[in-house]
């Protein structure tokens, strides 16, 4: 399979033949998108130094990670973070306990995580390169969370409705919970709750709502 084509799956000919939603059609929200990224970057940019710095002194290897993710329709495309886990952590996995019920991975303390990369995630500075996502299309600024490809082939139908939006840097699993939320079934009905809800307004409430929690965990305000 090309690893940036789309992902193969019996339910995908029957899911992409149903109406576009109207988040991926809006001018004003690819507008908000490319002006938020634009701003992203350069903070982005700024960051990059003491980061790239921090993490050569902590656990020297790339300062970049990327990974294939499933975006609109099930398309794969590449995303980025900066770098939180060791340089094979990938392959570690498999060493890993998944605390998490259904298809997704999740493990609290996981090991593979360096010192430097936890103050990466506690602060969600490790998401920030995900702003050229942004820029280029693959992603939004609000959307649902992109699934690695293992974890759509063991998708059922209903699954796959979470896939009619573009993934986003921030939406209602990362306002309501995040790292304590282990249910997938969860994380799917409010990622339809979100497309339920979708508004203009609602993205920018939530991006304002993504900042707090951001702000509350880290321990700056």
């Amino acid at each position: 399979m090309n690893q940036l084509s789309v992902v193969h799956h019996p339910h995908l000919n029957k899911f992409s033949q149903q109406s576009l939603h109207p988040s991926t059609i809006s001018i004003t929200k690819r507008f908000i998108d490319i002006l938020g990224a634009i701003v992203g970057l350069f903070i982005t940019t700024v960051i990059a130094i003491p980061i790239a710095i921090i993490t050569l002194i902590i656990d020297p290897g790339p300062i970049f990670y990327s990974q294939i993710r499933c975006g609109l329709n099930g398309r794969n495309f590449r995303i980025w973070k900066f770098r939180s886990m060791v340089v094979n952590a990938d392959k570690l996995k498999h060493l890993v306990k998944n605390q998490a019920q259904g298809h997704i991975f999740k493990s609290v303390n996981d090991p593979r995580i360096t010192s430097v990369g936890k103050f990466l995630r506690r602060t969600s500075l490790d998401e920030f390169p995900q702003f050229w996502n942004v820029l280029i299309g693959d992603m939004s600024l609000v959307g649902t969370r992109p699934p690695t490809p293992d974890e759509v082939m063991h998708y059922e139908p209903r699954h796959w409705e979470r896939l009619r939006v573009k993934p986003g840097m921030t939406g209602e699993w990362q306002t309501r919970g995040r790292s304590s939320i282990k249910d997938f079934e969860t994380i799917v009905q409010m990622d339809l709750d979100y497309q339920r809800k979708w508004s203009i307004a609602y993205d920018l409430h939530l991006v304002y709502k993504t900042i707090w929690v951001v702000l509350k965990k880290s321990g700056a305000c």
